[in-house]
């Protein structure tokens, strides 16, 4: 691994070539994997897991609103197998992509990986819509309707919902890893004393809250063309970047403003560290889909500078709270008792400091921190030194927190 170089921004051609033939070329998820209503007949474990000699289960849970999640577990590492579980360790995916994203690099890389085989009983979450869970109760894909909801609903519902199955299943409180949106879910959701309750620790990889000092050349651009309510005028309610108009949303993005020829920096800034030899397996399972609707939630945030729930109008606003304007997920209610630990970089043009530093504003626990500078957004998931620069302190902090709770 030390004879690795660094990869700089530049390193990206080969992945973002490789990223819009696959878009360019409209390949949709095969027949053979989605079945009636878009369950899909693989599943991670046997996918990408137990071919790497892990134990692995596939457990589903039902949210409130209908929605089939899929939770994997590995409950130890290849060598390690205990007569106890270790402490149970919760993973929440970011926005396009799914529970793939933590086995995504070799086994002495990978997050998920590292986990079990350090001794944690390891469960990895899959919200709505992304090619791992399994559907509705009974709307299909098809529907719009199977499409409205926002990192609000993942939060309060899909969230919810998982960490509830986790805590149910080992008798235990949880911790929680998250990645991006997945942080954005874990700050919402522990606004709420039910499931702040459930929890013993959070991790937050790039945390994110605020937006409104975002630097991505791509996503600003994209705000300011309304491409979020320009989506919804033409009725497109799924977004998939794998299908013929998501690859025309980003050659609209593009044209002839952005830099495409580099469009993993030009929506994320730098990141430094980046094996091209894992581009295959990169795209293997990502980009996943998501909702419009999600889009323009996270676009309201960069617009106003908040962090509430959807924005309806006045009127609907009233209709659906009560109130004019949408209620704001108050972060001083996540409890001061509640360890939390945070990891983010200098280059990260998504999670800015700025944003970072308003969050730490409004918390009341003081959370143990990493800064790296040299490290982006997708550094802390896909980099190959992140077991040393990240994951090692991640751990140490987990490990501090981990002793078995029961209820």
């Amino acid at each position: 691994m030390e004879e690795m170089e660094r990869r700089t921004s530049s390193s990206y051609g080969g992945f973002v070539l490789s990223l819009l033939l696959l878009l360019a070329g409209g390949w949709l998820v095969s027949a053979e994997t989605v079945g009636e209503g878009g369950s899909r007949n693989n599943s991670l474990c046997a996918a990408v897991i137990r071919p790497l000699g892990y134990p692995c289960f596939e457990h589903t849970v039902e949210t409130k609103d209908g929605y089939i999640l899929a939770i994997q577990r590995i409950p130890n590492g290849r060598e390690l197998v205990k007569s106890e579980p270790g402490p149970a360790v919760f993973l929440q995916h970011g926005l396009f992509q799914g529970g793939d994203t933590w086995f995504a690099n070799s086994i002495e890389e990978s997050l998920g990986f590292i986990l079990a085989d350090s001794g944690f009983d390891v469960w990895v979450g899959n919200v709505r819509g992304t090619n791992w869970s399994h559907g509705h109760v009974s709307l299909s894909e098809s529907n719009k309707e199977f499409w409205d909801w926002s990192w609000e609903e993942l939060a309060l519902y899909d969230l919810s919902a998982m960490i509830s199955y986790v805590h149910s299943m080992t008798n235990s409180k949880v911790l929680f890893v998250g990645h991006s949106q997945g942080t954005i879910m874990a700050l919402a959701a522990l606004t709420q004393p039910m499931i702040s309750e459930m929890v013993a620790a959070a991790s937050l990889l790039c945390p994110i809250s605020y937006l409104d000092h975002i630097s991505s050349h791509f996503v600003l651009r994209a705000v300011s063309m309304h491409v979020d309510q320009m989506l919804v005028t033409i009725g497109l309610h799924q977004l998939n970047f794998r299908s013929n108009i998501g690859i025309q949303v980003l050659e609209s993005v593009c044209d002839g403003h952005i830099n495409c020829s580099d469009l993993l920096s030009a929506i994320t800034g730098n990141n430094c560290c980046f094996n091209n030899s894992r581009v295959d397996q990169y795209l293997k399972y990502e980009p996943q889909p998501s909702s419009t609707k999600n889009l323009r939630h996270l676009f309201q945030m960069i617009r106003k500078g908040t962090f509430s729930r959807f924005d309806y109008g006045p009127w609907g606003n009233l209709k659906s709270y009560g109130t004019l304007k949408p209620p704001a997920f108050d972060l001083a209610n996540i409890p001061a008792s509640l360890p939390l630990w945070i990891a983010y970089g200098g280059q990260d043009a998504l999670a800015v400091l700025a944003d970072i530093d308003h969050t730490l504003q409004e918390l009341q626990p003081e959370p143990q921190m990493l800064y790296l500078d040299s490290y982006g957004h997708m550094d802390f998931i896909l980099s190959p030194y992140a077991k040393t620069d990240v994951y090692d302190k991640l751990i140490e902090f987990l490990r501090s927190c981990g002793r078995r709770s029961t209820y």
